[in-house]
């Protein structure tokens, strides 16, 4: 499997379909009376994959978050004028000038923890390492400090596109304060009032210049190179320990204090005569003073691993209750279009009560993924670690799977003969037609005549799983309404 040629149909203009299906499906698309730029922009828009990444960095009360909300149109990221506000890693859908993206807020990080520089490069590092491109804020009244050219190292050495903000400018008298930060060597300083608006809609010119079209692929190479596995969860959960397990060797340093693993370590490992890369992820040291810092980085880590993995698997302490933080991870690599094995590490370590309770949770507090491929396993004493591998290729063939258009027709026809949706207001909406127009993970558009409720499209879903397999892998549907006939847009 390793040796096949990984491609989703991204070399097509047409996302997943080929040409002689693509032009049988816009026939169809036409006799239902859909428009057929509609149609286009519904395939694009679902089979393009992941968006392009902007990371907005920049030391704490600069505005960075202000920044964010002026982006994106409305007022999500939390503001306070006071530094250290933002605590999580947060992404955002915008769009401009017709181009849609990612927009992370990446403020909130201490500027005393573990001293400056440590401080500045956990921020700055893993923020930009899952980016494409980075908007870096500067403010104009207070110019350049230490802290700032210390983050203009790391963007040198990060080789990423780089759109330097200055903000608060909010007039003529401050745009002298705004050249002076042409001395950082970043190129054009941007002058920016984030709070009043004043000059965003240049910067965001200049932000879709910097982003790629669509983002370069992060997992694999063209010609099957190893498949990237991240391993993630929370701290002390075991994931070094796995590590050293399926190398067979003391590649990482284990200890019992949680955090010890302080950046990513990456391992070429054979297992079953396949060559996997490894990612372990541990969040850094913990000290209980400086513990919501600490876990401020480990989440950029945690979500620079996935971005760049194809796998995530997710340790969880079987031995302890299934956490808010668990959850959590697994939103994170789920909402990120990732292959995912959740793996229950120090199961050797359980009694039948706890066992009992064990499976209850999952019931109850993990049943949103209960197509995952499950492992129990113990990291200390390897066991059942063999059924990793085989649970991880599960995932993988379901993350790559592609249903033809005419067989998923057929399938969407019963469904709509055998389940037809609820009557709601008098009317009835139903699904005209479908395709499946990328995979990494499937991703589906489907043609109705009306609105379709959540849980219809949760039912969908359901028995799409049923009927295809799709285990171990996320699966995204967006639904696109026939326009009233004589009617556009």
């Amino acid at each position: 499997m390793n040796d096949q040629i990984h491609s989703d149909g991204s070399d097509h203009e047409h996302g997943a379909l080929g040409d002689a299906e693509y032009a049988e499906f816009m026939e169809l698309a036409a006799q239902e009376g859909f428009d057929v730029e509609d149609v286009e922009g519904a395939i694009d828009e679902a089979g393009h994959g992941p968006l392009p990444v902007l990371a907005v960095v920049g030391r704490p009360n600069v505005g960075k978050s202000t920044l964010v909300n002026r982006i994106i149109g409305r007022r999500e990221a939390v503001v306070e004028d006071k530094p250290g506000v933002t605590r999580d890693r947060v992404t955002y859908e915008a769009e401009w000038a017709g181009r849609r993206f990612k927009v992370v807020d990446t403020g909130g990080w201490e500027q005393d923890v573990l001293g400056i520089d440590a401080s500045v490069a956990a921020q700055a590092e893993y923020a930009i390492e899952a980016a494409d491109a980075v908007v870096f804020v500067v403010d104009s009244t207070v110019g350049a400090t230490d802290t700032d050219e210390a983050v203009v190292k790391l963007l040198r050495r990060a080789g990423k596109p780089v759109v330097l903000c200055a903000n608060k400018v909010d007039g003529q008298s401050g745009e002298a304060d705004a050249t002076a930060l042409w001395s950082l060597g970043l190129g054009e300083p941007h002058p920016v009032s984030s709070l009043h608006g004043r000059g965003t809609g240049d910067l965001l010119d200049a932000v879709l210049e910097a982003l790629p079209e669509a983002p370069a692929q992060r997992f694999g190479t063209a010609l099957g190179g190893p498949r990237r596995i991240a391993l993630i969860g929370r701290p002390n959960v075991g994931k070094s320990s796995l590590l050293n397990k399926v190398a067979n060797e003391d590649r990482v340093v284990v200890n019992e204090m949680a955090g010890t693993t302080r950046d990513p370590v990456d391992e070429l490992i054979q297992l079953g005569g396949i060559t996997w890369k490894f990612i372990d992820t541990a969040g850094i040291r913990r000290r209980v003073h400086l513990q919501e810092g600490a876990d401020y980085y480990a989440s950029l880590r945690t979500a620079a691993a996935v971005e760049k993995a194809e796998v995530a698997v997710v340790l969880i302490d079987a031995s302890e209750s299934i956490s808010v933080q668990d959850q959590r991870i697994i939103t994170m690599a789920v909402e990120a279009g990732r292959a995912l094995v959740v793996a229950y590490n120090k199961w050797d370590t359980l009694d039948e009560e706890r066992r009992y309770y064990l499976e209850r949770e999952i019931d109850t507090e993990l049943a949103q993924i209960a197509w995952a491929p499950r492992v129990n396993v113990s990291a200390l004493t390897g066991r059942h670690m063999e059924k990793l591998v085989p649970a991880i290729e599960t995932a993988i063939e379901g993350w790559e799977t592609r249903i033809p258009t005419g067989r998923l027709n057929a399938f969407l026809g019963e469904i709509v003969a055998s389940h037809p949706h609820p009557v709601r207001g008098g009317k009835q909406p139903r699904i005209l037609f479908g395709t499946q127009a990328g995979t990494k993970p499937p991703r589906f558009v489907l043609f109705s005549s009306g609105f379709l409720e959540h849980g219809y499209r949760r039912f969908v879903e359901r028995r799409l799983r049923e009927e295809f397999g799709f285990e171990g892998t996320p699966i995204h549907i967006s639904v696109r309404v026939r326009e009233k006939r004589g009617r556009k847009k």
